[in-house]
Order: C-alpha cells, then structure tokens, then sequence
C-alpha cells in the first residue's frame, strides 16, 4: 500500500524524489491529509457536483473523493479508512492503472469506466459479510435496469452480465485490525463507455459494455449517483437484516443457478457440477457428478456450454 500511496502523491506533484528517498521509515498516514486533498481536487470526467446534485442518500457518497488515475480505488479506498473518514465514503477514479479483480486477476480500466471503491462500516455479524458482495451485485443490477438495461443477471459471485458477457466486477475486501473487521471496502467497476479496443485482447469477446448495449453513451456522473442510491437502499436492508430479501433479488438475476459449471477451487481442486441455488449465507450450492451437495463458499465457477 506504502508504494501506490507515495506513487500517488508524485504522480500529483506534491512530493519531490528528495523527500520520497527520506521516507522509508516514515509513517504513511502522516500523508493522509495530502491523500484526501488530491481526491477534493479538479478532474476532467468525474466530477463531485454532478454526482451529488439530486443525490438521494443518508450517508453513502456525502463524502466523495474522486482522482484522475490511481493504482486501484480499493488500494485508496482502505489506505483512507484507516485515516478516519465517514461511513459511506466513495473512492471514484477516472483511470485505474493495476486495478484486479478476485484472486488477484488484473481489471482493464481505461477512461470511460465507473471504477470507485465504497467504504463501509456494516454493524452486522461478520458471518454475514459474504452476503455483501451478493447485495452489492443486487444493486449494480438495479441500477442497470433503471438506466433501461433489460435483463441484466448477476454471475456468483461477482460479475453483473448482459447478454452472456461481462459487464461489471465487484471486489469485497475486509480491513481488519486485532482480527476484528473495522471496514469493509467494496469495489465495482462498470464497463460504461469504454472502447473495448483499449482492452487486452483476450478480454474483448467476453466484455460488454453500456454504451454499445444502449445505442449512446451513459452519462457516467450519473451512472454513479444511481448506484450509490441503489446500494444504499440494499446496505440499509443488509443492516437491519433483510438477507432472505436480497437473496430473493439475487436469484431473480441469477446467471449461475441452472447451470453446468466448472468449480475452481484453492490449490487446484477443480471439478463440474450442476448449480442447484444459493444458501442462506451466500454459498452456491451445487450437485456433483456423484449426486453429493456441496456448498461452495469461497473459490470460482467457469459455466460450461
């Protein structure tokens, strides 16, 4: 974290090499300040007024810190949570430089994106916390359809799909201190209006994007203040433990259950299965070629045609 922060920081010109070379034993959060401030400054593309114009939260993106380019917004997002900021903070970038998604895999994210991290402090039972990635997907599919998306499905556990491809990635990360979770940091990134040549080859076939599914560009200020609505509408139902009632969303979206998958799990377990559903604590449950159920909580699952 120590390396993306002081990155940042020369990067925006507010440390010369002299004092970088000076800071090897220096406490980064000595530099929160320079952080925040950096992240209340002008960009070109995001901007705060835009999103919080007719923004209608309590307390999800009142406090929005927007960059022109950083690492990754989670990387951001937890360095800020441990400097003191407000329950609902949004971390929003125009560019991400090496941003990743689960299991380390690196996400494309060119100009044109909605790349934000959002800080979280859920008063629930930690094991509960899995469910959030599910809700967060709930919202990014709300969200979509209130932009005119017709049928966007949610692919367990954190990929939002349009028409078989992916459109939008979540990463959950937890910031503990003493083993207890202080924040949850939850980090989306929407595929709106980039140009799909900008990706690496590889990735084209399989992403979709919004402009080229609605025929025009997606306002991208816009875009942002519809989700941080809709995610605070399911955050508050996650909080008063509404879970049946999110999970009941999710799988009206489901992309996975119906489906043969190739389950990927650590240290190279992999093996196919019918997806039966989704458990009460977020887990997929799915009937191996043997008739045996497992719940599969962690790892991923490749849908096989």
């Amino acid at each position: 974290m120590k390396h993306e922060i002081i990155r940042l920081l020369k990067k925006e010109g507010k440390l010369s090499q002299e004092t970088i070379d000076e800071l090897q034993d220096t406490n980064i959060h000595d530099f929160a300040g320079l952080v925040k401030e950096i992240g209340k400054g002008k960009t070109e593309h995001i901007k705060a007024s835009e999103i919080s114009k007719d923004l209608d939260t309590k307390y999800v993106g009142k406090n929005l810190y927007i960059y022109k380019e950083v690492t990754s917004t989670n990387t951001i997002a937890k360095f800020l949570s441990q400097t003191g900021v407000e329950n609902g903070s949004v971390v929003i970038s125009e560019k991400q430089s090496s941003a990743r998604g689960r299991s380390g895999k690196s996400w494309a994210s060119p100009l044109g994106g909605v790349w934000l991290s959002i800080i979280l402090a859920p008063d629930v039972d930690h094991s509960k916390l899995p469910l959030i990635t599910l809700a967060t997907g709930v919202a990014v599919a709300e969200t979509l359809e209130r932009i005119g998306i017709e049928n966007p499905e949610i692919k367990w556990p954190n990929d939002i799909i349009i028409n078989d491809k992916k459109v939008c990635g979540i990463l959950t990360e937890a910031v503990a201190k003493f083993n207890t979770v202080e924040n949850v940091i939850i980090g989306v990134g929407i595929d709106a209006n980039i140009d799909l040549g900008q990706l690496p080859e590889e990735l084209r076939d399989g992403t979709a994007t919004l402009k080229k599914e609605l025929g025009r560009e997606v306002d991208e200020n816009i875009l942002i203040r519809i989700f941080l609505e809709e995610f605070e509408k399911i955050s508050e139902l996650f909080n008063h433990e509404g879970y049946e009632k999110i999970l009941k969303e999710w799988r009206k979206r489901s992309y996975t259950i119906g489906k043969i998958v190739e389950v990927r799990k650590p240290f190279n377990k992999y093996y196919d299965a019918y997806v039966i559903g989704i458990s009460k604590e977020g887990a997929l449950i799915v009937e191996k070629i043997d008739g045996t159920l497992e719940k599969v909580i962690s790892g991923e699952c490749i849908i096989k045609n």
